[in-house]
Parts: C-alpha cells; sequence; structure tokens
C-alpha cells in the first residue's frame, strides 16, 4: 500500500537559517555544568570526571589528578588544539592507557598531560567549566529551545580544517593551517554554491573579515554583493524582514578597545561572545522573519579544553579521499571532540536536548557537515552532496518537525551578560596563531603575500592586534571595492581581482 507523505518542501516551516560558529571551547567546558542545574537530561558533568597524569620518575612526587571543577573565567593563554596536541588529549599516552584499552580507542584521558607539557597552570584551566550563571545566553537558550550534547568538530585538530569543513564538508586534506593553500584558496565546491545554482540567496555578515573568503570561489566577483558589514546591515536585514535563505554571522577577531573580540577564542572574554548571540537572537526575535527563522550557534572545535565524550572513531567516512600530511597521513577517518551547539527556533520545543540523529546511516553523528547536509534538506537543493562526509553526517530538520505551529511565548530579550575579564584589552599583544592566519588572508586579498612569498617574516609578525585589525579592515574594503569596480567595469562573473600590493601600487587585474 502507498502511504502519500508530504515532502519536506511542503510542511517545512524553515525559510531562513542563521549560523554563528564561534571559537575554541568544549562542550563541558561551556555546557557541561547545565546538567545540574539548567536539565538533568544533558549528558554533561558531575565533577567525578578526571584526568592523571603519572610524574616523572621520582618517589617523592605522586601521579597528579585534576577532577572537573565549576569555576571557569577569564582564560589566558590559550590551550594547545593542534593535531598533535588534540590526539594527546584524546589517547592519552601510550603509558597510561590500560590493556583493556588500546591506544586507538579515545580515553579522554591526556588533556591534563597535553596542558602540563606548554605550561604547569594550564592543566587546571582545561580542566574547568563555566557555572550557567556566567554563561546566561546560553543558559536561556538551553532552557527556552534545543541543545546538541553530541556533535562533534569534523577534525580532531584545529580552527581552519574546522571552518571549512562548517559549509564544505572537507578541509581539502588539510589538518592544520596550510599557507600556499590559503593564497590559492581552498579548491572544494561550497553549500554556498549549492544554494546560488539553486537560485537560493546567502548573505555573509562580517566584522573585521570574512573567513569564508579561505574559499576560492567566494572570491569570485559573482558573489562579491553577499558580503555585509554586520554592524551596518544585519539588524536592519532582520528589522525588515530581509534575510536572505542563509545568513553567516562572522565575529570580532581582534580584541580592541571600544571593539572587543566576540568570538570566543581565548584570550577573548567570553562575556562578548554572549553579548553577541544575544543581539543575533534579540535582532531575529523581532524581526517579521522569526517564525521561519533557525539560528545555530555552534564552535569551530574545543580549543584544548576538557570534554569527557569519547570521540567517534569506527567508520567514519572520508570526505573525498584526501589524506592529511606527514608524519601522520590522517585519513579523516575519526571526529573531533565535542562542542557546544544549540539550536533557536519557534518550532522547537522548549527544553529539547538532541543526543543521536535518526541516520541517514546506523552509524551517523552530529558533526559541522551536519550544517550543509540540513540546509541541502531543507531548501530541497537539486546540487549533489558536497562530500562523502555530508552525505553521511545527522542531519536536525527532526528539531523543528515537533509542533504544529510555532511558539507565541519565546522571550523577546534574553538576559545582561556582565564582563568575566577584570584587566583593561591589551591591544599592543602580540596576535595569536589563528589571528595571524586570519592577517595571512587579508595579505592574499590586499596582494601583499606576493612581496613576502610566505616566508617566516610573513606580514603579521611585525604587528600588534591593533595593526593587525586594521590591516585586516583595509584589506576586505579594499578587495571588495576593486571588485565592485570590475563588475562595473563588465568583468566575468567567475573572475577574481588580483590586487596588487597596497606597499607598491593601487591599481588591480582580473584573473579567472
Amino acid at each position: 500500500m502507498h502511504v502519500f507523505r508530504p515532502t519536506l518542501q511542503q510542511k517545512q516551516p524553515i525559510k531562513n537559517v542563521v549560523v554563528l560558529v564561534l571559537e575554541n571551547r568544549s562542550f563541558d567546558h561551556m555546557l557541561g555544568w547545565m546538567k545540574k542545574s539548567v536539565n538533568p537530561s544533558i549528558n554533561g558533568v558531575t565533577g567525578k570526571e578526571c584526568n592523571s597524569v603519572a610524574s616523572p620518575k621520582s618517589d617523592t612526587k605522586p601521579e597528579t589528578t585534576i577532577c572537573f571543577s565549576d569555576d571557569a573565567e577569564y582564560v589566558d593563554p590559550d590551550p594547545g588544539h593542534s593535531f598533535e596536541a588534540v590526539e594527546q588529549q584524546v589517547f592519552g599516552s601510550a603509558l597510561s592507557a590500560s590493556a583493556s584499552e588500546p591506544k586507538s580507542i579515545p580515553s579522554m584521558s591526556g588533556f591534563v598531560e597535553q596542558a602540563l607539557s606548554m605550561s604547569e597552570n594550564l592543566s587546571a584551566t582545561v580542566m574547568k567549566g563555566f557555572r550557567p550563571e556566567n554563561v546566561p545566553i546560553f543558559a536561556s537558550l538551553v532552557t527556552e529551545f534545543a541543545v546538541f550534547d553530541r556533535w562533534f568538530c569534523s577534525i580532531p585538530g584545529p580552527t581552519q580544517p574546522n571552518r571549512l569543513f562548517v559549509y564544505s564538508a572537507t578541509s581539502h586534506g588539510s589538518t592544520s593551517h596550510v599557507k600556499i593553500q590559503l593564497a590559492k584558496g581552498y579548491p572544494q565546491k561550497t553549500i554556498f554554491d549549492s544554494l546560488h545554482e539553486n537560485n537560493l540567496d546567502f548573505g555573509i555578515y562580517f566584522q573585521n573579515i570574512p573567513t569564508t573568503l579561505f574559499y576560492r570561489n567566494l572570491r569570485k566577483l559573482k558573489y562579491v554583493f553577499k558580503f555585509h558589514d554586520y554592524d551596518l546591515k544585519f539588524k536592519r536585514d532582520a528589522r525588515n524582514g530581509k534575510l536572505p535563505s542563509l545568513s553567516v554571522i562572522e565575529p570580532r577577531y581582534f580584541d580592541v578597545v571600544g571593539f572587543p573580540a566576540n568570538d570566543d577564542h581565548p584570550s577573548h572574554d567570553v562575556a562578548n561572545g554572549q553579548k553577541l548571540v544575544k543581539e543575533v537572537y534579540e535582532a531575529v526575535r523581532a524581526g517579521p522573519q522569526w517564525n521561519e527563522t533557525l539560528l545555530v550557534v555552534t564552535y569551530d572545535e574545543h580549543g584544548g579544553f576538557y570534554d569527557h565524550v569519547p570521540t567517534p572513531y569506527v567508520d567514519v567516512p572520508s570526505p573525498d579521499g584526501n589524506t592529511g600530511p606527514e608524519p601522520y597521513f590522517f585519513k579523516f577517518d575519526r571526529l573531533g571532540v565535542r562542542v557546544p551547539t544549540i539550536m533557536v527556533s519557534p518550532w522547537i520545543k522548549k527544553g529539547t536536548v538532541i543526543t543521536k540523529p535518526k541516520g541517514p546511516f546506523p552509524n551517523s553523528e552530529y558533526e559541522h557537515s551536519s550544517i550543509p547536509a540540513t540546509i541541502k534538506k531543507i531548501f530541497n537543493l537539486s546540487s549533489n552532496f558536497l562530500t562523502h562526509r555530508d552525505a553521511w553526517a545527522g542531519t536536525f530538520e527532526q528539531v523543528f518537525d515537533q509542533l504544529t505551529s510555532p511558539r507565541t511565548d519565546c522571550p523577546e530579550v534574553l538576559p545582561d551578560v556582565t564582563p568575566l575579564r577584570k584587566t583593561e584589552i591589551d591591544e599592543n599583544r602580540d596576535v595569536s596563531e589563528f589571528q595571524n592566519e586570519v592577517v595571512q588572508l587579508a595579505a592574499v586579498l590586499n596582494g601583499d603575500h606576493f612581496l613576502t612569498g610566505f616566508r617566516d617574516d610573513d606580514v603579521a609578525k611585525k604587528m600588534n592586534v591593533k595593526e593587525a585589525h586594521e590591516y585586516v579592515r583595509g584589506a576586505v574594503s579594499r578587495f571588495v571595492r576593486a571588485s565592485k569596480e570590475a563588475i562595473k567595469l563588465g568583468a566575468d562573473e567567475s573572475a577574481i581581482v588580483d590586487m596588487r600590493s597596497s606597499l607598491t601600487t593601487r591599481s588591480s587585474s582580473i584573473h579567472h
């Protein structure tokens, strides 16, 4: 007997998806303690989660054990989260793995040990989580909407490869930041391309620089009008009901006086990230598109902070057969550490906790590729999946399938946020590794990388945070302006503006 089922398109209430990816915090670190006071069904922490580290050969020093505590505060310096560091965090040392738990099975036992290898003070830092009242926006949203307590980053490694997965379901073989690849731009197809092919609109609302320009395709002239200054445009578009099918919000990545970083990357104050989420939520909530909007808030990766849930490592498909570089030759066959992921919509039941997906495969998991996979489903895109990974990743349309009409009791405003940092912003500090990568992207847009040839004396090495922030803003606005000018002059829309270095001349050329 044939049962008629309405297509997703007919019953699907979501017309706009808003995605905000913050930086470098684990689930337990940000949301783990919400199990105790917000919702006991969250797979969070009890305080009995511990990591031990054997002291160096010495009879006087016993083994050090640090258990997870609820006194996280402002974090500085930044814990380790390179591919190598994450391997140590997830598997522990070969010595500490018991016979029943070989090193190939994630024990989540090496966080303290890895932190100690960097600095003595860091080992306590990585074993702390925030009390819900210190992340009040997340506490409200978890109470009111949905939290995913089994959402993993796509690879056990740093920021850029994971950010690449969010919109393209692959990092094209990168397990770290590859300078040469950056200059060219990553070549893979993105969900932005799929939307464009299906005549759907997207917008990228950025504050310093759109890191989506790491994708080569997004540098093409045809997409230049998709980039918007967040401060000038996002609230206005939300208020006027003009948000596109997909809106990407990029946080501020540089901490300068008057414009504090709000990306949550240590050493930035997470209170500013909370304020950004509050601002985005309230703008969408007050706008005419609220009843057809889904807001997704997640984190690129765990940033070296402890999480107790073992990372999936069985039958995770490689996106595209690419292998990571030596010495690991990573096959992209296991996921990274669990990260906080919250979804907001009036179609979501209050206090929802989502754990495992319902497919498409028995072992599918929620990870960053779930975002393009679900966007494909929501908008019924005719384009193929981007890679094998988004074809495998769990989709989350059931989170807004439960209600027959949108809720009318969603809060219009969220709580106020108190700063956690006691010190002033230091604009003169050196740029972080992540900020250095962002400056390199700006140098490519500006044409300045041709001068340095990406040697070790690259552009960012000579800059402090304030100078880097100003350089990046200038580079982006030059690139956007030149691209718009090229369109006016009738250049081919699939071309990319090739800037001449700002340090020499102001002209630009077009190439395909």
